[in-house]
């Protein structure tokens, strides 16, 4: 006799740690050991305004962008949906299982937009 369907009711608390679930010898814990963007923040500032909604952190950016490189990630779309789903990725970002992960418009605006009006050179251009 076929048993009745189990619909699985969600917990109210759940005890996690993302650590727990990224491998020891995963890439990105290899680069993550020499990766060190903690004067990121003071070097963006003049660039960023004082007004409006806030921005994306720009550590989580370039994470987000050095993990596309390193793993073959050409789409920004594709990008933000691997690290919205992948668990190592988003240990990388320092995103918590319910962050949410940045549209994939908010890289596009920035390469076609902020980062060339900033007068940094930006690879590709000169």
């Amino acid at each position: 006799m076929m048993g009745p369907r189990q619909i699985a009711q969600g917990a109210l608390f759940y005890e996690f740690s993302i650590e727990d679930f990224v491998p020891q010898d995963h890439l990105m814990r290899g680069i993550d050991r020499f990766l060190d963007l903690s004067d990121v923040r003071p070097l963006l500032a003049p660039f960023y305004n004082s007004h409006g909604r806030p921005s994306v952190d720009p550590e989580l950016m370039i994470r987000m962008l050095l993990l596309g490189y390193c793993m073959g990630i050409r789409s920004e779309r594709r990008l933000c949906e691997e690290v919205h789903v992948n668990l190592a990725y988003r240990w990388f970002c320092r995103l918590d299982p319910a962050d949410a992960v940045p549209d994939h418009s908010t890289f596009s605006k920035n390469r076609h937009g902020r980062f060339r009006e900033s007068g940094c050179c930006v690879a590709g251009t000169a």
